[in-house]
């Protein structure tokens, strides 16, 4: 079995695990990020499998494994809206604070501490897989896709965001949330590890998924806020693909 965690990538989020759902700490982003990525991922899932969002559990019946769940914020909608979700991630100090968060919150999820790899071994299989922002922070982003691609049943979604890398994003998810912002310790990303769209969607062509979709998530100074376009893919982006054989 290929292992593609970065035990240094692990650190860097075990250190920052008690802040997880604090919407003022050191997940400030994704938390101001969430609104748009939970817009996205609702509509992909719900007009692949045919739910209506309007209502009251339209996910039900349908298993989303979230890599990479961190604290679980994720994790908590894809559950109210009625999936049985499993959220699994290698940094093991996320684990307990996602479980309480979820028990504070009435919900049942399933956490693991585990990889994608080793969950794939299991032959577990989902309708969805989530995977966001980790890919940029793998060892080997082909045999985690790879990876991620085994775990969806014939047919299941993938979704993934990241990102893109050229002088803007240096700029913007580096140079600005980093060192200007502070948003986030220094060094929490590696420009280097940046992958930009065309190459994801060969590196998941490579993995046996199909691409159908890639949107970006913008920000805007001005109104201090987030939303998705169809043409800027600039800096934060996401993708949806499909697993369109049999599950390896």
């Amino acid at each position: 079995m290929t292992v593609t965690v970065d035990p240094s990538e692990i650190a860097k989020f075990e250190a920052m695990a008690a802040e997880w759902w604090d919407p003022t700490g050191k997940f400030k982003p994704l938390h101001m990020m969430n609104p748009v990525r939970l817009d996205y991922i609702t509509r992909q899932v719900a007009g692949e499998f045919g739910r209506d969002l309007s209502s009251e559990r339209p996910f039900e019946g349908l298993r989303i494994v979230d890599i990479g769940c961190g604290g679980g914020l994720l994790c908590e909608p894809m559950a109210r809206l009625g999936a049985e979700v499993v959220g699994v991630d290698a940094a093991e100090r996320n684990i307990p604070v996602a479980q309480l968060h979820a028990e504070q919150s009435g919900l049942e999820i399933d956490y693991r501490h585990t990889t994608a790899e080793a969950l794939a071994e299991t032959g577990e299989r989902f309708d969805v897989v989530l995977n966001m922002e980790v890919v940029e922070h793998v060892a080997d982003p082909l045999a985690y896709l790879t990876a991620c691609r085994a775990l969806l049943k014939p047919g299941g979604l993938h979704l993934c965001s990241t990102i893109n890398r050229n002088s803007k994003s240096f700029a913007m998810a580096i140079v600005g949330a980093e060192w200007v912002m502070r948003w986030l310790p220094k060094g929490t990303h590696e420009w280097s590890k940046f992958i930009t769209p065309d190459e994801l969607y060969d590196l998941m062509r490579r993995a046996g998924l199909e691409p159908v979709d890639r949107k970006g998530y913008v920000f805007n100074p001005v109104s201090w806020s987030w939303h998705i376009s169809d043409r800027d893919l600039s800096v934060n982006y996401v993708t949806a693909a499909l697993n369109p054989g049999t599950a390896a």
